[in-house]
């Protein structure tokens, strides 16, 4: 019979600086049990059924599938989200807007928007952050859509309005006080696209021209039309474009244009205040 211990130690050979973090969850995952239970009982038995799907995750877990495709989920700010291969995988970068969105200063009802929701990770972190906030997630493929929406009833039922757009396509005449994005900004040629998670990730949701820039200045230059006066929109980045970024806010007239970085020091997320009418 195989135990739990030589289950572990048949995933050090996984792909990553994570082997064994990888065979923990994926383990985990299978038999629905805590990290802490693989420890505390590395003699118990698996069915032979169950060896059978751990060799099999460990072959794909070998071929490069992420992980968060093969158990279905990954946490971000604390919540458990469904992912599959129509969204992008969340990734702790992103809580930094987060964290800057939820620093602002906005109504208690705010009217807040989240483009290219994805898996709604943005979106849910925001509506379970500010409970009085009406908080819109677009995107314009139908099955992230259904990610998303799953994500919504699931966690935060009835908080987050999912609404299939191009963009604002399907927001005509609709006004916010945050816009939030975390957009495709990766080059098409990026040697990056061929490596890791990436690899598997909806390439649509990641390449944005030649230079990463097409979609970021695209929500620069519309969305001052469907702010509020006094409203933000915050964006995520490369840690490469944030120059290039807070110029295209300066120059579709945003003010108050800054860039944080993220808790590895790269400048990832630039916002800017809107005070026109």
């Amino acid at each position: 019979m195989t135990t739990v211990a030589a289950c572990l130690r048949a995933g050090d050979d996984l792909p990553g600086d994570s082997a064994r973090r990888d065979a923990e969850v994926l383990l985990g995952h299978l038999l629905g049990k805590s990290r802490s239970w693989l420890y505390a009982w590395p003699e118990q038995s698996l069915t032979a059924a169950q060896a059978a799907d751990y060799a099999a995750l460990l072959e794909q877990r070998r071929a490069g599938v992420p992980v968060a495709y093969l158990t279905g989920e990954r946490e971000f700010w604390s919540l458990s989200l469904c992912v599959t291969e129509a969204t992008l995988i969340p990734r702790p970068e992103t809580e930094t807007l987060v964290e800057w969105a939820l620093d602002l200063a906005l109504p208690p009802t705010a009217a807040v928007l989240d483009l290219g929701t994805g898996s709604g990770a943005i979106a849910l972190a925001l509506a379970c952050g500010r409970p009085g906030w009406r908080v819109t997630a677009v995107d314009v493929s139908a099955a992230a859509l259904a990610v998303a929406d799953q994500n919504v009833r699931r966690l935060c039922p009835g908080r987050v309005r999912c609404l299939q757009s191009d963009w604002f396509g399907a927001l005509q005449g609709e006004r916010f006080d945050l816009v939030v994005s975390n957009p495709p900004y990766v080059e098409s040629d990026s040697p990056w696209l061929g490596s890791g998670d990436v690899r598997f990730e909806p390439r649509s949701a990641l390449v944005a021209g030649s230079a990463g820039l097409d979609d970021l200045r695209q929500l620069a230059i519309a969305a001052p039309a469907h702010l509020r006066p006094g409203g933000w929109l915050l964006l995520e980045h490369g840690f490469q474009q944030a120059g290039a970024v807070r110029q295209l806010l300066t120059d579709a007239g945003f003010g108050a244009v800054a860039t944080r970085r993220d808790l590895a020091g790269l400048e990832r997320i630039t916002g800017g205040h809107w005070s026109a009418g």
